[in-house]
């Protein structure tokens, strides 16, 4: 018990974090490889949601990431969409060498919008970078898509590791950031900070949360 005080008065905030995308894009392998580097080869579609959660250091800080992993497939969306509320980040996820599952960004984008209480950190990720030889959206199309829409963007691999942490660091911090940004401007007008939950949920309104623009969209991309 006393641990568990001690770990609970060390953690500065919880972010919650939503992985959405079509069904087999590697959504739960690069969860999986974030929270406990692992990989599995043969894992089976996710049945409606999990999650995992996993620590991240900024600014001295501690910060638990509550991560999502939602079902892609098309029978449980009305049951995942209730956990798109209450998100502040999301990672986009689509397949390098499955065209469908980047022709569907943009349906999973309206479907977070819809869905989400305030606008949501988001990084457009092109999962299985690995697969070079059987590429069918080049790295030129997602960059061009995360501009257009104001994402970070960023390719990666489950299976080799590439990219994955920085694809949630990149979210985890960005969510920080604005935290910080508003936390500053209360201090400024000598109100209390209304950003400090001590480790409860952070929530961003969407007037304090504009998504990244496209500069940053394109400083914030990388690939394999």
């Amino acid at each position: 018990m006393d641990f568990a005080a001690e770990e609970e008065k060390t953690e500065d905030y919880l972010f919650k974090i939503v992985l959405v995308g079509d069904s087999a894009v590697g959504k739960s392998n690069l969860l999986a490889r974030f929270a406990r580097d692992e990989f599995y080869p043969n894992s089976k579609s996710t049945i409606g949601v999990e999650f995992q959660t996993q620590k991240v250091h900024i600014d001295g800080k501690e910060i638990k990431a509550q991560i999502w992993d939602t079902a892609g497939q098309e029978r449980f969306r009305a049951v995942t969409s209730a956990y798109y509320r209450g998100a502040v980040g999301a990672l986009l996820v689509y397949d390098i060498s499955r065209r469908q599952t980047f022709d569907s960004i943009g349906r999973w984008l309206n479907e977070l919008q819809t869905h989400s209480d305030m606008n949501v950190v988001t990084i457009l990720v092109g999962n299985k970078s690995d697969l070079r030889d059987a590429r069918e959206v080049s790295i030129a199309e997602g960059k061009s898509l995360a501009e257009a829409q104001g994402l970070f963007f960023m390719e990666t691999s489950a299976l080799d590791s590439s990219n994955v942490a920085a694809a949630f660091q990149t979210v985890v911090k960005e969510i920080y950031n604005i935290l910080s940004k508003k936390v500053m401007m209360s201090h400024e007008l000598n109100k209390p900070d209304s950003s400090s939950f001590d480790g409860k949920t952070v929530v961003l309104p969407s007037e304090d949360n504009p998504q990244p623009d496209a500069a940053e969209a394109k400083a914030g991309g990388g690939c394999c």
